[in-house]
């Protein structure tokens, strides 16, 4: 996996450092060769960062033209139009079959190429507007995490790029890989694409779900279990009403939407590292039956579980 990463004149050492150490810890945790990103700019020179300290040890243009990756991490505040070059790199990288990921503000460069004319793009929200404006032909969402189209990924601000990163490990590696990885970085493993980017009362406490944390971690401990929105709210001491409500603050999607999402997060852990039979693992993971498994999988990932068992299973790696 080559990792081209485009830098510029005052891009945050944020933005920047986001897909380095998502990608770079790949490397480091051994869980695959050749994932180590490499810097780039438009003529090959140092840039320096928004907070001051230059970043001189950079590629050329031409570490985007060998890319399988392409990531464009931010884009100026000012959102100037993207110069003729870099909109030829991009589509040269997606027309040869690599990815082009444009993450936060990053998400103009890419839209500004009509890769995505037609679908769906996510920036910042606080940008989402403008972007609008900017392509009409398309379609902005003002919410979601990240989007991705297979050959095409944007992602919303700052903090999202590690989520949309994070998900471009899982893609390629498994579920388990991108595990690890989150684990090492102390984050979520798994924030879905769709989740709302704000969340309108931000809890201070661990985890970001305050006194819902004690009912979000019973419920991981039984997803074999029906776990209706009744159950989660009677085990938070709640009203159905409340709990939604403040279920929804908190994590940016609804419970029904959470559960699912815990319980095809579980599959495909079992599905990597165990040789349990299809039915079992739906019974596992709390689906009514194989049919529902199979059904809510190929819907979420595109893939079969018995496809995706062959691409990431422990044994195959």
């Amino acid at each position: 996996m080559r990792i081209a990463v485009h830098a510029f004149d005052g891009i945050t050492m944020f933005h920047l450092a986001a897909p380095l150490l998502v990608f770079g810890e790949v490397g480091r945790q051994g869980l695959a060769e050749g994932w180590d990103p490499v810097v780039w700019t438009d003529d090959g020179r140092g840039i320096r960062t928004a907070e001051g300290p230059r970043v001189d040890d950079v590629a050329g243009p031409e570490a985007a033209d060998e890319a399988d990756l392409l990531v464009l991490p931010s884009w100026p505040t000012d959102l100037p139009p993207t110069g003729e070059a870099l909109l030829a790199r991009i589509r040269a990288v997606q027309a040869r079959g690599g990815r082009v990921a444009g993450l936060c503000l990053g998400a103009f460069p890419v839209v500004d190429s009509g890769l995505l004319d037609g679908r769906d793009a996510v920036t910042h929200w606080g940008a989402a507007d403008e972007l609008a404006r900017r392509r009409p032909a398309v379609r902005i969402d003002p919410a979601a995490l990240y989007r991705d189209h297979g050959d095409v990924l944007t992602s919303a601000g700052t903090a999202s790029a590690i989520d949309a990163c994070l998900h471009l490990v899982r893609t390629h590696l498994g579920a388990t890989a991108a595990a690890t990885v989150a684990r090492q970085l102390v984050v979520a493993p798994h924030r879905e694409g769709d989740q709302a980017q704000y969340i309108h009362r931000p809890m201070p406490e661990p985890g970001g779900v305050g006194h819902l944390g004690p009912t979000l971690d019973w419920a991981l401990g039984h997803l074999d279990q029906r776990l209706s929105v009744d159950d989660l709210a009677a085990r938070a001491r709640m009203s159905r009403r409340n709990f939604t409500r403040r279920f929804a603050e908190a994590t940016g999607t609804t419970p029904a939407r959470w559960v699912l999402a815990r319980r095809l997060d579980r599959a495909r852990g079992l599905l990597e590292t165990t040789t349990w039979s299809v039915d079992r693992i739906a019974q596992e993971c709390g689906f009514s039956g194989a049919v529902t498994f199979r059904q809510n999988f190929a819907a979420t990932y595109s893939t079969t579980p018995t496809s995706y068992r062959q691409r990431f299973s422990a044994s195959q790696a």
